[in-house]
């Protein structure tokens, strides 16, 4: 899972209805158009390296522990999001965001250039390949955070839901044609081809948003200096509170973060299992890895338009989306055929769209100003701590039993996460009708509490899918 996911409800009354001809958020925004460029970009490049690496490693390199060597590439290549979560938090709160980010887009280019060349000179050792994967990793654990805490600064304020949503929407896209073309270009040109492919992505996000001029004085983004006016240097010139203390004031989160994680520990092991059932059940090669991997990604990318539509209560909602999550991963288990695969994921990635856009939004009006980088921070370090556990868990097991058992292993632990999720939901009432009431002009005229709650995620689902021109209404 991608992102954490959020409570929504129905509204009991229609969002004004937007003008025809309202451009979309990143030509309203043109700042936040660019960096969402350069996000595109580096988040394409980090997950086509992720997937190509593990089927070279599958189809090539690892012999006969191919599970416990893709799952520990895997682990590798989100630990520096774990383990670096204090010192992002302080980098992101005392530099300009557009330091930061161009920075991190650069480092990552000019590592994948280096190794690009020694792949073009000589086999590349597996070694270096897991080197090159916890650098770039570093450098994304700088970037994404970043411009997530950013968001606020890059758009008017009306702006931030619909942002929140459209930087959810294009992760998808970039996770959608990087898990894509991953397998595809390492069958066609192996391991020179696609990491030249990164370096060149990331070099072009770095001076994309390196151009880019933020809505700022001069000399707080010249000079990185922060001041309670100028976000871009940073947080406001409030005291930063510690991680810990952060997520200690608000226990609603906390709670629904610890659920998600624990959900992250069996949904993020399907990138293991996907390569070791296609190589070993289906007996395909890497076209059929990109179409799960799309498979995937589309359904992601459809549930951040319509989830914000959905009817229901915010822990029904939630339940509800990891029940057919937990039906969907067991149907490979049961059903040896890719179609049905394919669809399977699809139903898979639609249920992760479809909650995580309600609950980043809503975290955008919930954690104050001051915390944001710190808590933005922290949230992709919970997260993404399981990431490893299940890339190495699952990767060991696989070596061990077939990946249609592993299959249903995934789906029954999400049975027990779904009831945690409905009981954290019961109590976080008084939470949600804490949440700060959004602008003017997005409120419903008439709304209870949860539908308040709501609204963001709403609106986010309305101005992505007009933005896009597609989606439900």
């Amino acid at each position: 899972m991608n992102a954490p996911l959020a409570p929504g409800s129905s509204a009991s009354a229609p969002l004004p209805k937007r003008s025809a001809t309202r451009l979309p958020v990143v030509l309203r925004n043109p700042a936040f158009g660019a960096v969402w460029i350069a996000q595109v970009l580096t988040q394409a490049s980090a997950r086509m390296f992720q997937v190509g690496i593990v089927w070279w490693l599958i189809q090539w390199s690892a012999g006969s522990e191919r599970g416990l060597a893709s799952g520990a590439f895997l682990a590798v290549s989100t630990l520096p999001a774990v383990a670096l979560a204090p010192v992002v938090a302080t980098v992101i709160a005392r530099h300009p965001y557009r330091t930061v980010m161009a920075a991190a887009a650069a480092g990552a280019g000019l590592v994948a250039a280096a190794t690009a060349a020694w792949a073009y000179t000589t086999p590349l050792p597996m070694g270096l390949a897991y080197g090159a994967a916890l650098l770039l990793a570093g450098c994304q654990a700088l970037f994404d955070p970043c411009l997530t805490t950013s968001l606020p600064v890059l758009v008017d304020d009306a702006d931030v839901e619909a942002a929140t949503g459209f930087e959810l929407a294009t992760q998808s896209i970039a996770g959608l044609a990087g898990g894509l073309l991953g397998p595809l270009v390492i069958d066609a040109w192996q391991l020179p081809g696609i990491v030249a492919g990164c370096a060149g992505a990331y070099l072009l996000a770095a001076m994309l948003v390196g151009v880019t001029r933020f809505p700022a004085t001069p000399a707080a983004e010249d000079t990185g200096t922060t001041t309670a006016a100028d976000p871009v240097g940073g947080a406001s010139a409030a005291p930063r509170r510690t991680l810990r203390r952060i997520l200690a004031d608000l226990p609603f989160i906390r709670r629904v973060l610890l659920c998600f994680a624990a959900a992250n520990v069996v949904t993020t092991a399907v990138f293991v299992v996907m390569p070791m059932y296609t190589a070993l059940v289906l007996h395909q090669d890497g076209s059929t890895v990109a179409l799960l991997e799309a498979a995937l990604g589309t359904g992601t990318l459809v549930g951040s338009f319509t989830g914000g539509r959905l009817p229901g209560r915010p822990v029904t909602t939630g339940t509800a989306c990891l029940g057919l999550m937990a039906a969907a991963l067991a149907v490979p288990g049961l059903i040896t055929d890719r179609t049905a695969y394919a669809a399977a994921m699809a139903v898979a990635g639609w249920c992760v769209g479809t909650i995580g856009v309600r609950f980043v939004a809503l975290f955008q009006r919930l954690v104050p100003a001051a915390d944001k980088p710190g808590f933005f921070a922290v949230m992709q370090s919970l997260l993404g701590a399981t990431f490893p556990v299940a890339s190495l868990l699952f990767g060991a097991l696989g070596d061990q039993i077939s990946p249609r058992t592993l299959c249903l292993v995934q789906a029954v632990g999400l049975v027990p996460v779904a009831l945690a999720l409905w009981w954290t939901g019961t109590r976080g009432d008084a939470a949600i009708a804490a949440a700060p009431h959004p602008p003017a002009d997005t409120t419903p005229a008439t709304s209870n509490t949860d539908d308040e709650a709501d609204a963001p995620a709403q609106e986010t689902a309305t101005d992505t899918t007009a933005t896009t021109g597609g989606g439900a209404r």
